[in-house]
């Protein structure tokens, strides 16, 4: 398989695939782009990069003709502009979840998409976490039966984040920088989700460390299937400790069975009327966690940099591709609207607003 050549837009989330890309025989790391010039010699030092291919320039990075991929990993309002200007110098692109903080440039980027034609992905890592990949791997399977309801979520105490000074700005949001995990679990299962209600609300730690909205969510989903699901997730509070909850789980219960995927334990667990088994993933720790703890997981990135790899390979459409990730803003801009209106908010009416509802059937 070619061996694809790789910039990198955005060197401090972008540490990780910078480290996926350096450990996978598919990728070749051939441009980093930073405004912070000591971040990018730090980077090329810690993965023996060389200097000259750091540049503060992302014209520059577009301009290389090494450069087939560019991975955005930049502030989440800033997505939709560095998607566009990519497609538009003919790179395929991933993008860091959540790819966009908002519909008003969705249809800029659709159309830019088509127009280049070339692949964009959403790196919607926990899909590639191996407890949820094994879930999805064992429902495909059959063996819980028919899905009855789901539910996922994301707990952290991520109190640190707030040391950059973009995340205490009006442009950073927790329901899309953190709750899009759990609500694009439940949309790999339920991609047809029609209607959301919910609550939010901005916790008593957030507010004395300067966050501007939310941190605190319980929501409610219902398909146009009849199904229900529920996502919650909060931020800047203690969590409970490992040993008693996941921080993170994706739970799915079915007529025949159900199964339970923990995100910092790599462990998935599940029960049929016959049988219950844990299975843990523990073999596979330095593989996910690199550096600083369990804060950051660059095996997932390696994962899914893979999977782009071996669909651009193939001709298949890497997912979540440029639709999905349109459709999963859509529904996470309803449920910030549910919370501000305090009722049930319908996808399909946020997408009309801004002349997409021809991306749901």
């Amino acid at each position: 398989m070619k061996t694809l050549g790789l910039g990198v837009l955005g060197l401090s989330e972008g540490r990780s695939i910078i480290s996926g890309a350096r450990q996978s025989a598919l990728w070749n790391v051939v441009a980093l782009c930073d405004l912070n010039e000591q971040l990018g010699r730090e980077r090329c030092a810690e993965f023996g990069i060389d200097p000259a291919m750091f540049t503060t320039s992302f014209d520059r990075l577009l301009a290389n003709p090494a450069v087939e991929v560019v991975g955005i990993y930049t502030p989440d309002h800033l997505h939709a502009a560095h998607t566009i200007k990519a497609l538009q110098a003919g790179k395929h692109v991933i993008c860091t979840k959540p790819f966009l903080d908002n519909l008003s440039q969705a249809r800029a980027v659709l159309d830019a998409a088509r127009t280049a034609d070339r692949r964009v992905m959403v790196g919607q890592s926990t899909r590639f976490f191996a407890p949820f990949a094994r879930q999805r791997e064992h429902f495909e399977t059959g063996a819980f039966g028919e899905l009855n309801t789901i539910e996922a979520y994301y707990n952290a105490d991520h109190r640190w984040f707030l040391a950059k000074g973009w995340a205490k700005t009006d442009a950073f949001k927790w329901l899309y920088g953190g709750l899009s995990h759990p609500v694009d679990l439940v949309r790999w299962y339920l991609p047809d989700i029609e209607e959301v209600s919910g609550y939010s609300r901005l916790s008593e730690n957030g507010k004395k460390l300067g966050l501007v909205h939310a941190d605190t969510f319980h929501f409610i989903f219902k398909s146009a299937g009849g199904k229900i699901a529920r996502v919650s997730g909060t931020y800047s509070s203690p969590v409970t400790p490992n040993q008693r909850d996941s921080n993170m789980s994706c739970i799915l219960r079915g007529s025949l069975g159900a199964s339970q995927g923990d995100y910092y334990e790599l462990r998935y667990a599940w029960k049929t009327d016959n049988q219950s088994v844990v299975e843990t993933f523990e073999d596979q720790d330095a593989h996910f966690f690199r550096f600083g703890g369990h804060s950051h997981h660059a095996g997932e990135y390696q994962n899914y940099i893979e999977h782009f790899a071996r669909c651009l390979a193939d001709g298949s459409v890497p997912k979540p591709d440029v639709a999905e990730g349109i459709v999963t803003v859509a529904l996470m801009q309803a449920m910030e609207q549910s919370c501000l209106e305090n009722r049930p908010v319908k996808v399909r009416d946020v997408l009309a607003r801004h002349g997409l509802d021809d991306l749901i059937a």
